[in-house]
């Protein structure tokens, strides 16, 4: 069972890289541009994926701390 949720609200992205930098096994960017959470799905106007080691909530808390724009983010499911 997911022991996380990793957010990214897409539509607000400016393409800068930082998360795909830090990441690359999570986020890409994608043919506009843009960053893109890989294997989420969508869900309204942000992108979820849900993870289930700490390892990869330590990597995605990484992508989200360097987000110059604070789109993405890590939380504990409930």
């Amino acid at each position: 069972m997911s022991k996380y949720i990793v957010t990214h609200k897409k539509k607000e992205c400016i393409g800068c890289g930082a998360c795909a930098a830090v990441a690359p096994d999570y986020w890409e960017m994608d043919e506009e541009g843009f960053a893109h959470l890989k294997k989420s799905v969508a869900s309204s106007d942000v992108w979820i994926l849900n993870i289930d080691t700490e390892e990869a909530k330590v990597i995605n808390q990484e992508a989200a701390d360097v987000c110059p724009v604070d789109i993405i983010s890590v939380k504990t499911k409930d």
